[in-house]
């Protein structure tokens, strides 16, 4: 049965429906034009493309062309322990499936919140991997599977790799930390749950980005203190060369500092 996928979002459902509870939510939004759906096969019909392109030393940006749905891209990260996939994106056709398969294949998906959630049952059934989400944002999962392993506190490891669940824009919303990466030095994978914004001597912290809600005091404060601990240099956030490349801990540091002198 084709599976129908949001236009607006890109999540993907297990069977047809009349609404999206992703875009219904607060945090995202229902055109005025109405609620529209798509598939896979249609967008692969259609003009999107591939598009893989290296974003930083041993991580791989995986999309497509034009942008689609929210227009994030995926990391493929590759680590010593197997290539990593963190977050996801609705498009995947044969081409991504051999460009991915060239770099190495992965070994497992981790996701930061549930806007990424999008086409990842495919993903996993087409690598035949695990899929690591946080059990506080179950609700969201469009076409539960039993490939999700649903996880839950505040931290998981998952081969080289450090999950953080900092709650920040979904009560589920998490990075990856990855030690080794930039050379030993660290890097932080941060979707939108700290989000790289145009100065790059800052990050943003939002419950919606798109109808420009902040996020709480509390949980922003709770997300600095839990990253702390954390060495990292790069921070990559959710889009296409969205990335802090030098000081990513202090920049975390010191936005969160600014956001609470602001808000609270």
């Amino acid at each position: 049965m084709t599976l129908p996928i949001c236009a607006t979002c890109g999540m993907q459902y297990a069977a047809p429906r009349p609404d999206c509870p992703i875009c219904e939510d607060d945090r995202q939004w229902v055109p005025a034009t109405g609620q529209q759906w798509t598939d896979l096969e249609t967008l692969r019909a259609g003009e999107y493309t591939a598009r893989v392109e290296d974003q930083g030393p041993g991580i791989v940006g995986v999309g497509c062309e034009p942008r689609f749905a929210i227009g994030q891209r995926a990391l493929l990260v590759k680590a010593e322990s197997g290539n990593f996939l963190w977050d996801c994106v609705p498009y995947l056709d044969d081409e991504l499936i051999g460009k991915i398969r060239d770099l190495g294949g992965i070994t497992g998906i981790a996701i930061s919140h549930p806007h990424y959630y999008a086409t990842v049952v495919e993903w996993a059934h087409t690598f035949d991997v695990p899929v690591y989400l946080h059990e506080n944002d179950r609700q969201w999962l469009g076409r539960p599977d039993d490939a999700v392993q649903w996880w839950s506190g505040t931290t998981k490891q998952v081969g080289d790799f450090t999950l953080i669940n900092l709650g920040v824009h979904f009560p589920g919303g998490t990075v990856l930390h990855w030690p080794g990466g930039e050379g030993g030095a660290g890097a932080l994978l941060s979707g939108d749950i700290v989000a790289v914004v145009p100065d790059r001597k800052f990050v943003g912290f939002m419950y919606s980005y798109p109808n420009l809600v902040p996020e709480r005091p509390a949980v922003v404060r709770r997300a600095a203190e839990l990253l702390a601990g954390y060495p990292f240099k790069a921070i990559y956030g959710a889009w296409w060369d969205a990335v802090v490349r030098e000081d990513g801990h202090e920049v975390v540091q010191r936005s969160a500092k600014r956001y609470l002198e602001f808000v609270s």
